[in-house]
């Protein structure tokens, strides 16, 4: 893909904020002193009346935001995904979750793509805190494309949101006329033989491993789930079902497990291939991994040390 255009999420962020102030007058967008790391400060350059920094404080953006919001306002949150989702959970919970407020928050330099930032601002926990919160959406873009399209949808739809933008420039794989609709994945590849559901920047590394497979004579399927809440539970059973097994990429490591149960029973010829000891049976109980060298399941850590 090194002919691909590249764009970070967070340069769609900031520019589609401005799209968007350019239509509307209705919404407010907040920073905590991450302005130019956040691309918000497009939308302060072109909106300043509508635009305001609380500085280093993200419970307070948070508690600012909801504030806003229940003014009639729509509020985009902006700030780091650690500090979004981790330092002020609490807010997140109880002041804009637990009322349902129209509160967006664009949380960037999500993952460990923020590597030259340090372990300290990386995050991938954020995807399961900012899920289990009732009537969060919770939305990961894999391209430019899509994240300026799940912005706009986000200020569209009532209720909290979870934005989830990265610091790296990622390939582009969609084109202008992308039709992007809450909760439903897409087959970005269709295949026989096995499903591989990703989100966020691993969709374009799981397109190029998927091509790569092709050249072996694997046949991929690969799903870019962009909605983690609510997730199509229906889209993923039924290509596990089609292909015979499946895989997460990293990016949707154990939740994609646990919630398709959940959601839909797993169809019983289906087998998850999990690399770990997470995965989840229509039933509620536990099966162990998928065992890549034998082809089957083996029993857990018999041959590890403890």
């Amino acid at each position: 893909m090194t002919d691909v255009r590249k764009v970070a999420t967070r340069d769609s962020y900031g520019g589609a904020l401005v799209e968007l102030g350019d239509e509307h007058d209705d919404f407010v967008v907040l920073d905590a002193d991450l302005a130019a790391a956040t691309k918000t400060g497009k939308f302060k350059t072109a909106h300043p009346e509508r635009f305001f920094d609380v500085g280093i404080a993200e419970c307070d953006l948070m508690g600012i935001a909801a504030g806003i919001a229940t003014t009639g306002h729509v509020a985009f949150a902006s700030t780091f995904a650690m500090f979004a989702a981790g330092r002020a959970y609490e807010q997140v919970r109880n002041s804009i979750g637990y009322p349902h407020l129209d509160v967006k928050i664009g949380a960037t330099h999500a993952g460990l793509s923020v590597g030259e930032d340090g372990a300290t601002h990386q995050c991938n926990e954020d995807i399961a805190l900012m899920r289990s919160i009732p009537g969060m959406t919770v939305v990961v873009p894999s391209d430019d494309i899509e994240a300026r399209a799940a912005v706009r949808a986000a200020y569209e739809t009532p209720g909290p949101f979870y934005l989830r933008f990265g610091r790296l420039a990622t390939p582009v794989i969609h084109g202008p006329g992308y039709e992007f609709e809450l909760g439903r994945g897409v087959i970005e590849r269709a295949g026989s033989d096995v499903t591989v559901v990703a989100c966020g920047l691993m969709v374009p590394a799981a397109l190029e491993a998927a091509e790569t497979l092709a050249a072996s004579g694997i046949d991929v399927e690969v799903i870019n789930a962009h909605t983690v809440k609510p997730l199509d539970a229906d889209l993923i059973a039924e290509s596990a079902a089609k292909t015979g097994a499946s895989s997460h990429a990293r990016s949707i490591p154990s939740w994609v497990a646990w919630a398709v149960p959940s959601a839909r029973p797993w169809p019983s010829d289906a087998p998850c291939r999990c690399t770990g000891w997470a995965c989840a049976t229509s039933s509620g109980s536990q099966v162990p991994p998928w065992d890549s060298s034998t082809g089957t399941v083996s029993t857990p850590r018999e041959s590890s040390a403890q």
